[in-house]
This record gives structure tokens, sequence and C-alpha cells, in this order.
């Protein structure tokens, strides 16, 4: 009897310690289970550093674009030849990662016909080529010609920012101008060929139309998005339809705002639209028989790292 009772005290103390355990164990675990869980933070990503360089196959042409992100360790700025010369060489000349073909000049007197500014100076001023000036066929359109679209950079309070604005129009409030170059039209957030001297009209027709803009050709553009990174545009012709193939003026400027740009220039299109990059030249404008037109220019674009 004595044993039979001895046997059951045992058993009751095991079962007392087993439950013991059992709730040792669940405190901390319903502890645990009870504590909120962590809430995932979105951590934005860094803005992009590196370049992107892409292609795009359209029905008539093939466009190359590159893309600057802002904040990079890039820096776009414009570069201007005593005479004329190939991208290649410029690239050289000033160690440049890449050329993009920059503003207008008349290849007879090889003079520019786009200002150019360097470091707050103007090296290239289109009053000075008389045949510019002299030119009867011009004259009413020279105040328009003269006050055309430019691609600047400024600094403001050491921070340099890019823009496009007509040649007249005023610096923001605390910014400096360091370099800047003419093209023209403004093609965002609208086209301003009239405005700028390239098209005109009597009578709801068209009289004058100096690059073309409603039809097909090689284009060169620059353009601006809204975080502030810069668009390089070059627009090349096919071989096998010389004639019909590339962009209109507005037909780029759809192309570039599919492209989250919104403040966009066209520069110097048809035989001088080129892009240096990676070691090789990129050449928008084909002759007849579909070969590549390869033509020295005044003015470009440069990128610096």
């Amino acid at each position: 009897m004595r044993k039979t009772w001895l046997l059951s005290l045992l058993s009751l103390a095991a079962v007392s310690l087993v439950g013991v355990g059992f709730w040792l164990f669940l405190i901390p675990h319903f502890a645990f289970s009870s504590a909120p869980s962590p809430v995932p933070v979105a951590v934005a990503s860094p803005p992009a550093q590196t370049l992107q360089y892409n292609t795009h196959s359209l029905e008539q042409s093939l466009i190359h674009t590159l893309l600057i992100p802002s904040g990079s360790r890039f820096s776009v700025l414009p570069a201007l030849s005593q005479s004329v010369e190939p991208l290649a060489d410029f690239a050289q000349k000033y160690q440049a990662v890449a050329v993009l073909n920059g503003g207008f000049f008349d290849p007879q007197n090889r003079k520019s016909t786009s200002y150019l500014v360097l470091q707050g100076q103007i090296v290239a001023d289109p009053r000075l080529n008389e045949r510019l000036m002299n030119s009867d066929r011009l004259a009413p359109y020279l105040p328009k010609i003269l006050n055309r679209s430019e691609f600047r950079r400024y600094r403001c309070e050491a921070v340099i920012h890019y823009d496009i604005a007509l040649h007249s129009e005023p610096l923001p409030l605390g910014c400096q101008l360091v370099d800047a170059i003419g093209g023209g039209p403004r093609l965002l957030p609208e086209l301003t060929s009239v405005e700028e001297g390239f098209t005109d009209f009597a009578n709801g027709q068209m009289i004058r139309d100096a690059i073309g803009s409603s039809q097909p050709n090689a284009r060169t553009a620059v353009g601006i998005t809204q975080d502030g990174s810069v668009l390089w545009v070059m627009v090349a012709q096919t071989p096998e339809a010389p004639a019909t193939s590339g962009l209109s003026l507005p037909e780029l400027a759809n192309f570039m705002k599919s492209l989250g740009v919104q403040k966009a220039m066209n520069l110097d299109g048809g035989s001088s639209s080129s892009l240096y990059y990676n070691g090789q030249t990129f050449y928008g404008k084909v002759n007849q028989q579909g070969e590549p037109v390869q033509r020295p220019v005044k003015s470009v674009l440069l990128l610096q790292s």
C-alpha cells in the first residue's frame, strides 16, 4: 500500500514538472508572437550614376539616345572649332566620353549662325557672320534668328543646372551662365518653329521651312527630364530609304516626350547629325547610295567625366 502511494506521488510530481515546462515554453513563445511585426520601410533607390546608351528601331529610322543621369559625375558642355572638325577629333582633343553635333553654321564660310558661350564669354556670335547679316532673303527673320533657343549650363549657389531658354531670356535669380550653345527650334514643351524664324506662313500656306521641319530627315536634339537628367538624341536615316527616312520635328518632339523629356531643343540636323560614343561615330544622314554622310561640324556638345 505504501509502495503504491509512493508511485502515485512520483507520477503526480512528474506531471506537474511537465506542465511547468510546457508553460515556461509557451510564455516566451506568446511574448514573441504578440510583438508587432516589423513594418517594411521603402528605401529609395539612389539615382543612376551610369550612362544609358540605347538604340530605338522605328519604321523609317534608327534612333540613338544617350541619357546622362542627374547627379552623376558627368558634365555636359559645348565646344567650338576654329574651322570645322569630325566628332572624333573633338573627343580626342577634349578627352570626351561622348560628343554630339551642336549648333548651326554656314558651310561656305564655316562661321557659326548660332550663339555659343564658354565660361561666361561669347565665343561664337551670329552677328559676326556677314553672310547671315547681309542676306536680303533672311532680313525679315533676323530678329527671330538672333533670339533662338539655347541649351544652357548654370551655376546656382555652386550647383550646376541645365536649362533650355531663348537667347534673350533672363537668368534665374541667383544663377550665373557658365556655358550655352544655340540651336532651335524648341521642341518641348511646345514646338516654336514660327517664333524662332524657321518656318513662316502666309494665307494659310507655308512660305518658309528652313530645315524641312515637316519632312523626315536625320535629326539631332537635346532634352532635359523632370529630375534634371540630360538626354541626347540622334536620328539616323535608313540606307534602304535615304529620301524618305528619319523624323520630322513634330515626330521628334513626340518621341522625346515618350521618354519623359519635358524640355527639348533641336540642334543642327541633316548632314551634320552625328554622335560619337564608345570610340565610334554614328552618322544620321545617308546619300542616295545608302552610305553615311560624314560632315565635320563647327560646334558640339561634349560629355566629360
